[in-house]
């Protein structure tokens, strides 16, 4: 298996979030998937960094969020990501792995366990509250919710890993739109073309 050349639009990412650092909002992005029933869903999803030598984009989601099931009909997805400041859009697509509790790969556990400490504790309670999307029980009193700092990841937690196949980068301000897109060479590693397309 032959090296991967670096991804030429990710220097174009890392200077879009330093420039839009001081917004806290530049780590949001909507992450677009296939619905069950067959229609388009989205939702805002927070950027929780690279895999570490990678170009896979580190996501975090609840095991019993409805992206789940659909990941598991259809694992390909888009991230649109704004930065208002910068008037930048990137529009990335690929395929998503999810890691969760039962996966029998020790690297892909450590991966999701590095990524679950790396989460402050206020996030790391999401995931042993009432699963998302279920009804309220308004009758029900709202208990506290406990967790020890330093126990290792629930059940519910999930990493999620979204590996890049095409980049659609739009800056406004300059009016550019460069299009990028991997592919495997002959030595089996990824590389990458880019194309200057119309705004």
């Amino acid at each position: 298996m032959g090296t991967a050349v670096a991804a030429p639009w990710k220097q174009l990412l890392f200077s879009a979030i330093e420039a839009n650092s001081h917004l806290k909002h530049s780590s949001y992005a909507q992450l677009a998937t296939i619905g069950v029933n067959g229609r388009p869903s989205n939702r805002t999803v927070v950027f929780r960094g690279f895999e570490e030598n990678s170009d896979r984009i580190q996501i975090n989601t609840d095991l019993r969020s409805r992206k789940i099931q659909e990941f598991k009909l259809c694992p390909f997805s888009e991230m649109c990501w704004y930065f208002s400041d910068t008037w930048e859009q990137f529009r990335i697509n690929g395929r998503v792995e999810v890691i969760d509790a039962s996966s029998s790969d020790q690297n892909k556990l450590q991966l999701r366990e590095k990524a679950w400490f790396a989460n402050s504790l206020k996030s790391r309670l999401m995931y042993i509250c009432p699963a998302p999307g279920t009804p309220y029980n308004s009758e029900q009193p709202d208990q506290e919710v406990k967790l020890d700092p330093s126990s290792g990841p629930v059940a519910d937690y999930c990493l999620m890993l979204l590996e890049p196949e095409k980049v659609d980068y739009l800056n406004l301000k300059s009016n550019q739109r460069l299009l990028f897109s991997s592919m495997i060479n002959e030595a089996g590693a990824k590389c990458w073309t880019s194309e200057k397309v119309n705004p």
